[in-house]
């Protein structure tokens, strides 16, 4: 538990933090992720390997296909956040985590309350029409399917996620804050990842802060340089080692919190 005690500690005396965190950050919240054993990329139900299903080509050459993919694997409306998404929006609400660099598209941080949160690979909730250019909720979208292909009302064109898809470039205004994110944190927490999908795992060698926290279950590349490293689920340790900082804290916002509050959320 020494590792805890250490990562409490840290949390407690950081200013600037910046959380990083991929598809590990969701699963807890029952959205597989790419690359595991029960992962998206193990299954055998499609006839293109996923990784073909979500790309830029295969969304020009086959939209319902891509469709059917994208509904049925990437879109997942329903999902709550779990512990690591709320206590992350605690820690920003007391004024000591200054963003969020996810490489999710689910929204989830958001919906637990975060405000600074750098989408690198984009959001399912935002969607437009490669037309007339006009934004789509998700709702919309799913709404505006003719087929299974979800068109423009006004001018019939296909509209498209604004989810990075294999074959795109990242936002450059997005990479750009991220950097600038992560250049000025006085600690970085990367969580969730496996830090082997790029660019996204490339911003990390712009952090040159006091202390590099890495929260995952699987060993990663960046394993010899990190200060604290865990290796158990990150709602757990975000809630354990969070709520006992939100316990004690004097911030005037969560003094306001009842215990009842706190206590379910935590």
């Amino acid at each position: 538990r020494k590792m805890y005690e250490d990562l409490k500690r840290v949390l407690q005396e950081s200013e600037h933090i910046v959380f990083f965190g991929g598809a590990g950050v969701s699963t807890e919240s029952n959205i597989p992720d790419f690359r595991s054993q029960s992962g998206i990329y193990s299954k055998k139900t499609y006839p293109y390997p996923a990784e073909v299903m979500i790309s830029h080509d295969f969304f020009v050459t086959h939209p319902k296909e891509f469709y059917d993919f994208y509904f049925s694997e990437m879109v997942y409306e329903n999902a709550q956040p779990n512990p690591a998404h709320i206590a992350l929006a605690k820690l920003e609400e007391m004024g000591k985590l200054d963003a969020i660099v996810t490489q999710n598209i689910d929204g989830l941080h958001q919906k637990a309350g975060s405000k600074h949160v750098l989408e690198l690979h984009g959001s399912i909730h935002r969607n437009r029409c490669s037309g007339c250019h006009r934004f789509y909720t998700l709702e919309e979208m799913k709404e505006n399917r003719k087929e299974g292909i979800p068109v423009c009302p006004h001018c019939g064109k296909i509209l498209k996620p604004e989810v990075v898809l294999y074959g795109e470039a990242l936002d450059n205004a997005v990479v750009e804050e991220s950097i600038r994110c992560i250049a000025q944190a006085d600690t970085l927490i990367v969580g969730g990842t496996s830090l082997v999908v790029y660019p996204a795992a490339g911003l990390l060698q712009y952090f040159k802060g006091k202390h590099l926290i890495l929260i995952n279950k699987d060993m990663t590349s960046m394993d010899h340089k990190a200060d604290i490293i865990i290796h158990d689920p990150i709602g757990e340790v975000l809630k354990e080692v969070a709520s006992s900082i939100f316990s004690s804290s004097s911030a005037p916002s969560l003094r306001m919190l009842s215990k009842v509050q706190l206590g379910t959320k935590f």
